[in-house]
């Protein structure tokens, strides 16, 4: 759909033009209605035309004046003028300006809807050129990312290689000096910078593209990249900006692009990174490391699974010192992550196995130091996982000496059944809490104290009562009952039948 703008100080010939073009096109043309030049260059400068009729004799702002004006604009639009018999100056001057087509009042409807038709065939050519060259543009412009991005991704590309791939991919700008941005933010926030950038700068200026990590990445004059980070803290955009020094030729455009993400990295120590630059001339003279807390290190992971939460947060802030961290480049914030990975993490992970669902998820989380958007989320995060960490070693741990302590248990149950045997006296025999031992017996078992001896001296009666012509008086005797009639009592609870049947079924079965 074209938009047409019909301008004419009388209605009824602008009500007119309207209804004559739409019978003859139909849903062709958005057609809006404007009583004079003023009022027409208002609409346009608001919602843009592809063409416009205007009357040349008009008060306030005529026809000429109204054209003058449309052709300031870098892309005008295709203009027919309406006149009388006595406007022929005022034809010859609007000729001058380009004007498309010229119509004499009254209007025959068969020369507007030539004129219109001979403008729209116009208009579809300049289209797909512009189509055309517009392909040819993106065609460029991808070439010239991709030859960046395999130089950034390679690194030992020698300087010759990369001046080679720059001139190749008709990279221009890096002739100049030229600085380079690498953008973090918001799907939408990137593209709200993309249009900005394109729409204040020629395509000349800038190099804009997206690295092989999805960040945005400018390259651009200082000057220019000045006044977009301007715009970046004018509008409040939620992105972080890293800024390379300046610099000039080819060769330095990979050098340029990692002073950038090197600048970048430094959003994880601003407490509030949501839009913020950063600069590579303010951090590169920071010192290199210190000496890593390697036996700080050690000692934390020694503290897992003793339960002494309050020694490994201290010692946990102990290393993880904010304030000492940024006075150093942030490579050594880098190292104590890795060695924090290293010589607790992993090998907690190597020593224990697999952990629970949560702990892998915040391991996965935090094993990366730049999930964290600020410093300070990451130590509260590592914190939350040694913690974890602490409470699932100590309960192998207990586990582990649970399940030996229980099998002790129930080995002496096996040796002294006989015996007048109670909790207690197991519990002390295995030196555990009364009550722990009731609850860890009952889940290593399966069954709680009293039920579970039953159970041994009936299943030693049974076999005294298959093998032995003992009475039975004497079998509830020797496998710890205190008389005959607890023991019938308890083996018909558990077997569902006397003692004596069940000795005669065994013998008869066993014939």
């Amino acid at each position: 759909m074209y938009g047409l703008l019909i301008v004419d100080d009388e209605r009824n010939i602008r009500i007119g033009l309207k209804a004559m073009i739409e019978r003859e096109y139909p849903s062709m043309y958005s057609i809006r209605l404007a009583a004079g030049g003023q009022e027409a260059l208002e609409l346009y400068r608001e919602e843009k035309a592809d063409m416009i009729i205007t009357d040349i004799r008009m008060p306030v702002m005529d026809g000429l004046e109204l054209i003058r004006e449309l052709n300031r604009d870098p892309l005008p639009p295709a203009v027919i003028i309406l006149s009388g018999y006595d406007d022929f100056q005022y034809a010859k001057e609007a000729i001058t300006y380009k004007v498309r087509e010229y119509l004499l009042k009254p209007i025959v409807r068969e020369e507007l809807y030539q004129a219109l038709d001979l403008i729209r065939d116009d208009l579809e050519q300049v289209q797909e050129v512009s189509r055309e060259l517009e392909k040819l543009s993106e065609y460029r412009e991808e070439h010239a990312a991709d030859q960046l991005n395999y130089i950034f991704l390679h690194p030992d590309i020698p300087e010759p290689e990369i001046k080679h791939r720059c001139v190749k991919a008709e990279i221009q700008l890096l002739n100049t000096p030229y600085v380079t941005g690498v953008i973090l933010g918001g799907h939408l926030q990137i593209s709200a910078l993309k249009k900005h950038w394109m729409e204040v700068l020629t395509s000349s200026d800038f190099q804009i593209f997206e690295d092989t990590d999805h960040r945005l990445v400018v390259i651009a004059s200082g000057e220019s990249h000045a006044a977009f980070t301007e715009y970046v803290r004018d509008k409040y955009l939620r992105v972080c900006v890293g800024v390379s020094d300046e610099t000039v030729g080819p060769e330095r455009v990979k050098q340029s692009y990692m002073q950038a993400r090197q600048a970048l990295k430094y959003r994880i120590l601003n407490t509030k990174p949501d839009t913020a630059v950063y600069y590579y001339s303010d951090i590169c003279r920071l010192p290199l490391s210190r000496e890593l807390p390697e036996e700080e290190m050690r000692r934390l992971a020694n503290l897992l699974g003793t339960g002494r939460k309050q020694e490994i947060q201290d010692l946990w802030h102990g290393i993880f010192n904010v304030q000492e961290i940024r006075r150093y480049d942030i490579s050594y914030l880098e190292h104590l992550s890795r060695l924090v990975n290293e010589l607790v993490f992993d090998q907690v992970f190597t020593s224990y196995g697999e952990a629970s669902v949560e702990i892998l998820k915040s391991y996965k989380k935090i094993g990366y130091l730049y999930h964290s958007e600020t410093i300070s989320g990451y130590i509260h995060d590592a914190e939350d996982l040694l913690l974890r960490l602490d409470e699932y070693i100590k309960d192998i741990k207990d586990a582990h000496i649970g399940h030996a302590e229980m099998k002790a248990a129930v080995d002496y149950i096996g040796q002294h059944y006989d015996k007048q045997l109670n909790m207690a006296t197991v519990s002390n025999y295995v030196s555990l809490n009364y009550s722990y031992f009731s609850e860890s017996f009952k889940h290593y078992t399966g069954m709680s104290f009293v039920p579970y001896l039953k159970k041994v001296r009936i299943e030693k009666a049974k076999i005294l009562l298959e093998e032995t012509n003992r009475k039975v008086y004497e079998i509830a005797e020797q496998v710890g009952f205190e008389n005959v009639k607890q023991f019938n009592r308890v083996f018909r609870e558990l077997e569902g039948i006397s003692p004596m049947e069940y000795r005669e079924r065994s013998w008869v079965h066993s014939k």
